[in-house]
């Protein structure tokens, strides 16, 4: 049983303060034996009352649903499924498949189809394997022109910090589809394509390097979270464990960056309905689900299938993507509603633990209050559930969404994966109005 810790957490903060640095879930494998779950609900106003097996997921005879195959809704081009299943060797892994061109080129053998991309609301970026791409990442374009390179084409690498470590790599440029559409020309990060040593300060500042599949347990991350660049700190100071130019397979240097040639949201490089996303999940049976399938919507407000509800929660974020949550007499300033955290993440003594996932002896229903930090806005009371994560997860299943572990640093709370089944979850990019409310905000 293994999951992701955040005890490098507070070091990274000081490095990227564009985005939330969401957890990565690494592999996770519950061990386990007998037993099953409650189901959680919500009272919460935006939630969906979807079963496990939504009517828009066809069985094969098309005489039904089904909760392992078929396709989104017809919503228009502005719509790609997404899955949880255990094809990343773990639970609560939500992931997308995307297709990674050389910029302006439409031939087939310059364009590779990637799957099992983590799709990560709490972070900027797409971040593939090289192993993803055997024979594209040589003819990917070299992202150069470094603020410190006084030389201006000395290649650019990335060290990006995540809560168990860091994924390191060369900065290229791509042409990235996600379903119909595409962000083109953007900059990427190829991780572990072995280009360059890892540098010393990078380990010491964002921990160990992740920068295979295996440690990973993904081909990449699609990062969509609130920020259209990953690095706002990266602008005026040269970071240690962040960016890089590079003049040898040895020697990468702390740098300063361009915001155009920082690693990049896809969706804020749409051509329309580049304002935001929406994550639907269905609602899920007491015991979980072997596999789910839901969809990733485009932009907020833009189309009529992704209006912003006028009953929605909305929770404004500040610069880092979080919000407070006020949990059993504790206040969590650091908190984010994040895809790519495969669990109800906070700490709580009171809850007995096994290899830092809880494991009470029986469901407890709990509830905590969200409120944005800078006060504005109206609290959100809300309802979870946490229950033996060794015990339900002996099913082998996939989706949970009563499932949750001890973080050793009191002031984070992480409101995964499981907070996202049976409802749309909304994500702006950039700070625009949608409707009447301006971002950056969550909603749900």
């Amino acid at each position: 049983m293994r999951h992701t810790d955040f005890a490098e957490y507070n070091k990274m903060k000081t490095i990227n303060k564009t985005l939330w640095v969401a957890l990565v879930a690494l592999g996770l494998t519950l061990s386990a034996c007998g037993g099953g779950s409650d189901g959680n609900g919500s009272a919460n106003k935006g939630s969906i009352a979807w079963s496990a097996e939504p009517d828009w997921i066809k069985k094969p005879d098309g005489s039904g649903s089904s909760g392992n195959s078929g396709n989104t809704p017809n919503n228009g081009s502005n719509t790609v499924s997404i899955r949880v299943d255990n094809s990343m060797g773990g639970i609560n892994m939500l992931s997308a498949t995307i297709t990674v061109c050389v910029p302006g080129t439409q031939g087939a053998s310059q364009c590779t189809t990637v799957d099992r991309m983590l799709v990560d609301t709490g972070s900027v970026g797409v971040r593939i394997m090289a192993s993803a791409l055997p024979t594209l990442a040589s003819q990917l374009l070299t992202q150069v022109g470094a603020v410190d390179d006084a030389s201006g084409v000395a290649p650019i690498a990335e060290c990006m910090p995540f809560g168990s470590g860091t994924t390191w790599g060369s900065v290229k440029r791509a042409d990235v589809k996600i379903g119909s559409r595409t962000a083109s020309n953007i900059p990427i990060q190829l991780i572990g394509d072995g280009a360059y040593t890892v540098p010393s300060d990078c380990v010491a500042h964002g921990g160990p390097d992740l920068s295979t599949v295996q440690k990973l347990g993904a081909n990449g991350i699609l990062g969509i979270g609130y920020g259209t660049y990953d690095s706002k700190d990266a602008l005026t100071t040269a970071l240690p464990g962040n960016y890089y130019y590079c003049t040898g397979a040895n020697a990468c240097f702390n740098t300063r960056m361009l915001m155009n040639k920082e690693v990049m949201n896809p969706v804020a490089a749409f051509p329309s309905d580049n304002n935001g996303t929406i994550v639907r999940l269905p609602k899920l049976p007491a015991g979980g689900e072997a596999s789910v399938t839901g969809e990733l919507v485009f932009g907020i407000g833009t189309q009529s299938n992704n209006a912003l509800p006028s009953n929605v929660n909305v929770l404004a974020i500040d610069e880092y993507g979080e919000f407070t949550t006020q949990y059993q007499g504790q206040v969590f300033k650091s908190s984010a509603i994040d895809s790519g955290t495969n669990g109800f993440a906070f700490q709580d003594d009171s809850i007995p633990t096994t290899s830092g996932w809880y494991s009470p002896s029986a469901a407890l229903n709990l509830a905590a209050t969200m409120e944005a930090t800078n006060g504005k806005g109206t609290p959100v009371n809300t309802t979870f559930t946490i229950d033996n994560a060794v015990r339900v997860s002996a099913n082998g299943y996939a989706a949970y969404d009563n499932v949750g572990w001890y973080l050793t640093r009191s002031k984070l709370f992480m409101w995964g994966l499981p907070f996202f089944y049976g409802r749309s979850v909304y994500t702006t990019v950039g700070n625009g109005m949608i409707g009447k409310q301006s971002g950056p905000f969550v909603a749900f």
